[in-house]
């Protein structure tokens, strides 16, 4: 994750005080132009090459035999969230391998300067799986939900956090499993230089990010069979605590500051704290409440807020970065379309002036009501009376005038638009990545699974 480096141990248990003191990691992440730089993260589901059933963390053919070959053969670190505890992650060169709690795979690359980059990151670990999973007949799919395995199919990441979101979310919407263990994303990470720019970009995102996710659905799949939809993953999102996730009413509106994105994010319930390594359990409190009262005589700190905050899980995310989430996972030939599209529009001043110009009468009201339409139909779902598929193609435009005015260019000469080219050409055809996976499928296949299974695989 670019940008979110670790603090001192003494600044991040420095005690808060005030509200005002809960604006401290926006501020510090500013950063001039010249040095911003994008960060992707792609995840996958890892699966038997024969038979689509999910591996496991552990075991002869798991996870972590995977994560102990990497090691081995590539020179990635092991990290470990205790002393001697579960191998549930690697680093190397400012990217990580991190597991999410079904076993999904991610890797979070380190922040670079152009999509060129990026795609190399991408493909380079993609190879370095290649052989570690032809000896074990594994595949890897990238798609938005997981297409076959049931939640008992699944086996838990030994990670604390995951334990305590396993225990909490389900009192709090019926998807918080499923999002945790079946989802997968494609997300993009961007800095800002200012805190105006920063919430312009949260602004603009969040009201583009369901048109977002009907451009990359891609998950039209569940249980082994046709859902009827093309994005099981954003009908998921419908219905996983309200109170973390979602478009942050509170934010759409031109002028606000980081201390509104503050008023929000306070008020969310928590998952936990740390303590000299313990792991302090506290969902019955909002961060609000904490930073008032404590709890069992703990008093709040920066490490506490910042861990806090990646606990939250909008379609846009302020952190350190501004993290864009609103897409399903891809295959390989598309992963690299959405920190392109985002690029585009974020790192182009133009490019965004007129995706704002797009957006600016988009009401909140009106882009929660598409959003179930979106799970189901994707870009044939309409807005304002018309298929979202004119808007994608109008916002694939003004991303593509940003990249070509990036001009960043790579050995063969072409800029970034390159990596739009796949995605535009679905478009135009009014078509998400789902429509392909779908195209000629029906439940009464006999040989679903298989065809499925060859589709998805990555």
């Amino acid at each position: 994750m670019m940008a979110d480096a670790s603090h001192g141990s003494e600044s991040k248990s420095q005690p808060l005080e005030t509200f005002d003191d809960l604006l401290f990691p926006f501020h510090e992440a500013t950063k001039p132009e010249a040095l911003h730089r994008i960060g992707a993260e792609a995840e996958k589901f890892g699966v038997d090459a024969r038979t689509g059933a999910a591996i496991p963390y552990e075991g002869e053919r798991s996870v972590l035999n995977i994560l102990q070959a990497l090691v081995e053969r590539h020179g990635w670190t092991p990290e470990h969230e205790t002393p001697g505890g579960p191998l549930i992650a690697l680093a190397r060169a400012g990217a990580s391998v991190t597991l999410e709690p079904g076993g999904q795979l991610e890797l979070s690359g380190a922040p670079l300067e152009n999509i060129h980059q990026i795609c190399m990151e991408m493909s380079g670990h993609l190879a370095e799986l290649r052989d570690i999973s032809a000896e074990l007949k594994l595949a890897w799919l990238g798609i938005g939900f997981h297409p076959f395995a049931r939640q008992d199919d699944l086996s838990w990441v030994p990670k604390a956090r995951y334990a305590i979101m396993r225990r909490y979310l389900p009192t709090r919407g019926a998807h918080g499993l499923d999002m945790m263990r079946r989802t997968a994303t494609v997300q993009a990470n961007f800095d800002y230089a200012s805190e105006e720019a920063a919430m312009r970009a949260l602004r603009v995102s969040l009201r583009l990010s369901p048109l977002v996710t009907a451009i990359f659905a891609n998950s039209p799949f569940y249980e082994g069979a046709l859902f009827g939809g093309r994005s099981y993953r954003a009908k998921v999102w419908l219905d996983v605590d309200a109170a973390r996730q979602g478009l942050i009413r509170n934010v759409l509106e031109r002028g606000r500051r980081f201390s509104d994105y503050v008023a929000w994010a306070v008020d969310a319930p928590m998952f936990l704290f740390k303590r000299d390594g313990e792991v302090i359990e506290n969902t019955g409190q909002t961060f609000r409440d904490f930073l008032e009262h404590g709890f069992e005589g703990h008093r709040a700190t920066r490490g506490d807020w910042e861990m806090h905050l990646n606990t939250l899980f909008p379609e846009v995310r302020l952190k350190r970065t501004l993290e864009v989430r609103g897409a399903d996972s891809l295959p390989a030939n598309l992963v690299c379309a959405l920190p392109a599209l985002w690029a585009g529009i974020l790192y182009d001043a133009r490019a965004l002036d007129e995706a704002d110009a797009l957006s600016e009468s988009f009401r909140f009201d009106e882009l929660e009501a598409v959003r179930p339409k979106i799970a189901e139909r994707a870009l044939r779902a309409t807005f304002r009376g018309k298929p979202l598929a004119a808007l994608a193609e109008r916002l694939v435009a003004i991303a593509s005038g940003g990249l070509a005015r990036r001009a960043r260019l790579n050995k063969n000469g072409k800029d970034e638009r390159v990596h739009l080219d796949r995605l535009s050409a679905l478009i135009a055809k009014g078509q998400s990545p789902a429509d392909a996976l779908v195209d000629g499928l029906s439940n009464d296949d006999p040989d679903l699974r298989s065809k499925i299974l060859e589709r998805a695989r990555i």
